[in-house]
């Protein structure tokens, strides 16, 4: 799943407008609510400021133009709806969070899914359907000894998951009940594939039908705990057979297994979990327009959902501007800086994903992953991660908030779901991307990207706000 990356390029390793009825609502809101000032939450590259609300309140002027950048905001052309932002909660991040004592692990979660004060409201969740690689060891939920198989799925059972993600996720929607959850499988059990092995390899032909009532069966079984899958991807990175576990699934099969299996027994069972194609890097965007071509498959499908280990985030665009009905998603990208350095490169991520990703149609940012421990364990043998730093790192009860804490919080706290991306200009030194609440807010998420200080005005119903970012600092500003 991950291959070497350098930290700069963040590698691993190494939608829809809205309806008139819709626009005409939020626009009556937006037009209601009169710009008077706006408050800035600010993360600085020196860590004087990480994500931490300014006291000074930014007046809009009628006169306020102070400085040859403007970014004007436009909340009268609109883009896609918002779904939310987070992290995956692996298996191994649901251990470490599962053996806190009760009080630390209340205070974490409390902080990380609670909107008030500077808790940071994260929105979206991504779980495993059965291990990732960061789990303390491999598993399905159908595993039989070597030579055995079980085609009728008697002995189907959740596992390992009722000792710490399904009890962690109970918490957290004790604390936002309405969070959204993607499910991704990693590998179906290792009987099913054409090389018997937890890595790599093939989903069997016949095991086809089989496979679709195992995601059936999970997708029941956690509703049974009171937690709702609101989408499902088909598999992780179906094109990198070479994590623990994975599974090898070209294009072909993953939209013959679509409209053929899952799709139908979706149907059947009478589950309006979403289906998301893909889940792999914006360098093949022709994987998913392959699928979504075939009328047969499409009627089953959601939407795209893609990382960024390779390719441009542009390529996007390129899937929503062929099958503009259809929703794109960012799945996965693991967001790591060096341990104990003075300074935090937020501009990274915050420009790459949560403007890029937004801006190129997605309805949401993942990224990977929630915890991990000052090791960056657990993670499985011949394919795991040993290099992926948790956005919090988990000491028994001690908590380090880590530089993919702070990218999602500068979005997740104010962009909450039902959310609608807008129009604002983007700017070389500046990028940014703008949004409107459910309750009429304005949220623009700015990067200084430049190599030095800048001054720019917000520029909003025909009066601007003076501005200022210094290098390498973003901001987020709610008015």
């Amino acid at each position: 799943m991950r291959n070497h990356f350098n930290i700069n390029a963040m590698n691993k390793y190494a939608g829809l407008f809205l309806s008139a009825a819709a626009l005409l609502g939020s626009t009556t809101i937006a037009s209601a609510q009169k710009a008077e000032s706006a408050n800035l939450w600010l993360t600085k590259a020196d860590r004087s400021a990480l994500f931490q609300k300014q006291t000074d309140v930014l007046p809009f002027k009628a006169d306020g133009k102070t400085a040859d950048l403007t970014i004007a905001v436009n909340d009268k052309e609109t883009y896609q709806p918002i779904d939310g932002f987070g992290f995956a909660l692996t298996g191994g991040s649901a251990m470490h969070i599962i053996r806190m004592s009760a009080d630390s692990r209340a205070a974490l979660l409390k902080n990380l899914f609670a909107t008030s004060d500077n808790n940071i409201g994260v929105s979206y969740l991504r779980l495993s359907i059965g291990s990732s690689d960061l789990n303390e060891k491999v598993f399905s939920y159908d595993d039989m000894p070597a030579g055995q198989t079980d085609p009728t799925l008697k002995h189907f059972d959740l596992g390992p998951d009722k000792q710490d993600v399904i009890p962690v996720m109970k918490q957290i929607l004790a604390i936002n009940p309405a969070i959204k959850i993607l499910g991704s499988p990693w590998s179906p059990p290792a009987w099913m594939k054409t090389n018997e092995d937890t890595r790599g390899g093939r989903l069997k032909p016949e095991y086809w039908g089989t496979y679709a009532e195992y995601l059936v069966k999970y997708i029941q079984g956690m509703k049974a705990h009171g937690i709702n899958i609101d989408a499902i991807t088909i598999q992780n990175e179906p094109l990198h057979p070479g994590n623990n576990p994975s599974l090898l699934l070209v294009a072909p099969d993953e939209g013959s297994f679509i409209k053929n299996n899952l799709g139908p027994a979706f149907k059947a069972a009478g589950i309006k979990t979403k289906i998301i194609l893909y889940d792999h890097n914006a360098d093949r965007p022709d994987y998913p327009i392959s699928i979504l071509n075939d009328p047969a498959a499409r009627k089953y499908i959601d939407g795209s959902g893609f990382h960024l280990y390779g390719g441009n985030i542009e390529a996007l665009s390129d899937v929503h501007n062929a099958h503009p009905d259809k929703n794109i998603y960012f799945t996965e990208q693991m967001v790591v800086e060096p341990e104990n350095q003075a300074t935090i490169n937020i501009i990274n991520p915050v420009k790459r994903l949560i403007i890029g990703a937004t801006r190129n149609w997605s309805r949401n940012v993942l990224e990977w992953n929630l915890a991990a421990d000052p090791e960056y364990r657990p993670y499985t043998d011949r394919g795991g991660c040993p290099s992926c730093q948790g956005a919090v790192t988990i000491d028994k009860n001690e908590v380090k908030k880590n530089i993919a804490y702070y990218s999602i919080a500068h979005a997740s706290k104010f962009v909450r779901p039902g959310s609608v991306r807008v129009a604002s200009n983007n700017l070389d030194k500046l990028p940014n991307v703008a949004f409107k609440t459910p309750d009429g807010k304005k949220v623009l998420i700015v990067a200084n990207t430049g190599n030095a200080a800048l001054d720019f005005n917000i520029k909003y119903q025909g009066k601007t706000l003076a501005a200022h970012l210094d290098q390498g600092s973003v901001g987020t500003y709610i008015w």
